[in-house]
C-alpha cells in the first residue's frame, strides 16, 4: 500500500511516495512538455502503480473547484484559465493527462480563491485569487508539524505566498502578484503597469520578472535562477545582496500585515524551497 503526492510547481513537477520508505523525485516541466520523460513511467520505476491506494495532486491555480475532488469528477482540470499563472510550458498538462489515463485513484486539491467558503469575506472582496493548491497542503503540514491552530505560514520560493490560519481554518492569504517578492515572481508596480499599457510586455512577463531576479539583474532559466542568485550573493555581488535583503523586507512586511489583523497567533512558519 502506498500514497503519492504531486505538486505542479514553477520549476518542475514534484512527487513524493509514502510507502515503507519516503521517496521524492522531481521532473522538469520543459522535458515533460517535449515528451522526453513520462511521469507515470518515472513513477513506475519506484512503485508499482497497482500498490497506490490514493494520489493527491495540484494543478495550476486550482480556481474552478472549491473542494478536494476525485479526478474523474473534475472539469477543465479544475481551472478557470491557464493564463496569469507564470510561464506556461505544457509540462503540467502532460502529467495531468497521464494521471487521468493511468487508472490510479486520484484527487485534485483546490487552490485558494474567492469562491472558497472558508475565506474571510474581506479577502474574497479584495482579491480574486490567494494562492495555488499546494498552499493548502503546506498549511495542513504546518498544522501537523506544530499543532498550532492559529498561525501565519509564509511559503518562500519562486514566489512568496503568506497564509493566515485561524482556528485551524485558512481565512486568507496574500498571493504572489499582490504582496511580497519571491525569487522569480513579484507584485506589479507602476513601471510595470506602464510597460504593459504601452505594449512593451505582457502582464505575465512582468509578473515573471518582478521578484529578486529583477533587482539582481539575473536573466536565466527559472530552474537555475535561485542557485545563480545565491552564488552571486555568496560572492559578495551588491545587486544580489540587495535583491535578497529587499525580498526579505517585503516578506517581513507581509507577515506583519497579517499578524496585525489576526485574532490570535500561536506562531509563524517559514517554508519553501
Amino acid at each position: 500500500m502506498a500514497f503519492v503526492g504531486m505538486d505542479h510547481g514553477t520549476t518542475g513537477i514534484s512527487f513524493t511516495i509514502l510507502s515503507k520508505e519516503i521517496e521524492h523525485f522531481k521532473l522538469g516541466r520543459e522535458e515533460l512538455s517535449k515528451g522526453k520523460v513520462s511521469a507515470i513511467k518515472e513513477l513506475s520505476k519506484r512503485i508499482d502503480p497497482a500498490e497506490i491506494e490514493l494520489m493527491a495532486i495540484t494543478y495550476a491555480m486550482g480556481d474552478a473547484i472549491t473542494t478536494i475532488k476525485p479526478l474523474e469528477k473534475v472539469e477543465n482540470r479544475g481551472i478557470i484559465s491557464i493564463g496569469g499563472a507564470g510561464k506556461v510550458t505544457g509540462g503540467g498538462t502532460a502529467v495531468y493527462s497521464e494521471i487521468e489515463k493511468s487508472g490510479i485513484p486520484t484527487v485534485l486539491i483546490p487552490g485558494l480563491h474567492r469562491n472558497l467558503p472558508c475565506l474571510d469575506e474581506r479577502f474574497k472582496a479584495a482579491y480574486s485569487h490567494h494562492g495555488s493548491a499546494e498552499k493548502v497542503s503546506i498549511s495542513y503540514n504546518a498544522h501537523l508539524e506544530t499543532g498550532w491552530e492559529n498561525m501565519i505560514v509564509s511559503d518562500i520560493s519562486s514566489n512568496t505566498v503568506t497564509i493566515l490560519i485561524q482556528d485551524s481554518i485558512i481565512r486568507g492569504a496574500m498571493d504572489a502578484c499582490i504582496g511580497a517578492m519571491g525569487v522569480i515572481h513579484g507584485p506589479l508596480d507602476l513601471e510595470m503597469i506602464r510597460a504593459i499599457d504601452d505594449g512593451y510586455k505582457t502582464a505575465n512577463e512582468c509578473f515573471s520578472r518582478a521578484g529578486a531576479v529583477k533587482i539582481a539583474d539575473i536573466d536565466t532559466k527559472v530552474a537555475r535562477a535561485k542557485d545563480e542568485l545565491i552564488k552571486k550573493y555568496l560572492e559578495g555581488d551588491h545587486k544580489a545582496r540587495l535583491a535578497i535583503d529587499t525580498m526579505a523586507m517585503t516578506i517581513t512586511m507581509e507577515i506583519w500585515g497579517l499578524i496585525s489583523i489576526a485574532d490570535k497567533i500561536d506562531g509563524i512558519v517559514l517554508t519553501g524551497s
